[in-house]
């Protein structure tokens, strides 16, 4: 399947594809449904769909779930690297904030030629990391490692650096800037609940230490500091 017929949905369902499995979750017609706001119905017709084109962009199994082939893990990386790449030019160039560029980057990432799409990465120095750090992947195609834990995982006397923030509902991604939880932060984990995992943590620079649950501390990667 060329460029051309990649339509925004297919676009979509790529990447959702893409994010699910590389999280270790299972990209089920149940689960891509529920993430796309369609009928499950839907998702098995445009997987059986994405299965059998030239060359075919995911496997399918049915009850086992869906996986990207090498081609729909290219597609998937190429609108992956647009919407990170538009997020961190919003942000550094037209002056959103972090918790704006989503909705904005959904739109633009299936519109922009290639050839803009190297401007934007020139323009910015070819960035790595988008405004949540996120990784971008390279023009290659590459994802760029990354190391990061759930902040969920610390345990009380480590500490580690903020490395991204996997959200993207803007009243989250608020609230995590106002507890200082933004990329390049260091924190200190206090203590950890073992019956909820409710964690008191210490962000470096703040006076008053913050309680936060894990629908929280799940969203926010860090690096231990060794």
């Amino acid at each position: 399947m060329t460029a051309e017929l990649l339509t925004d949905s297919i676009q979509d369902y790529l990447k959702l594809i893409y994010e699910l499995t590389e999280s270790g979750e299972t990209a089920s017609t149940t689960a891509l449904a529920a993430r796309l706001g369609v009928a499950p119905a839907s998702v098995t017709g445009m997987v059986q769909k994405l299965s059998t084109v030239k060359p075919a962009l995911v496997s399918y199994k049915k009850h086992q779930g869906v996986t990207l082939t090498a081609a729909g893990r290219r597609a998937a990386l190429e609108v992956i690297r647009h919407h990170r790449l538009i997020e961190a030019w919003l942000v550094q160039t037209l002056g959103y904030s972090w918790d704006e560029v989503h909705n904005e980057a959904e739109k633009l990432e299936h519109v922009i030629s290639e050839d803009f799409e190297m401007r934007i990465a020139a323009a910015l120095g070819h960035p790595d990391r988008d405004p949540h750090g996120e990784p971008i992947p390279s023009a290659e195609l590459v994802m760029p490692k990354d190391n990061s834990i759930p902040l969920s995982s610390l345990r009380p006397g480590q500490e580690a650096t903020v490395r991204r923030v996997h959200a993207q509902d803007a009243e989250l991604l608020r609230h995590l800037e106002e507890l200082g939880l933004i990329p390049g932060a260091r924190v200190k984990a206090l203590e950890v609940s073992r019956f909820d995992q409710v964690m008191r943590i210490q962000v470096r620079g703040r006076k008053e230490a913050s309680v936060l649950g894990p629908a929280v501390t799940d969203q926010v990667f860090v690096e231990v500091s060794k």
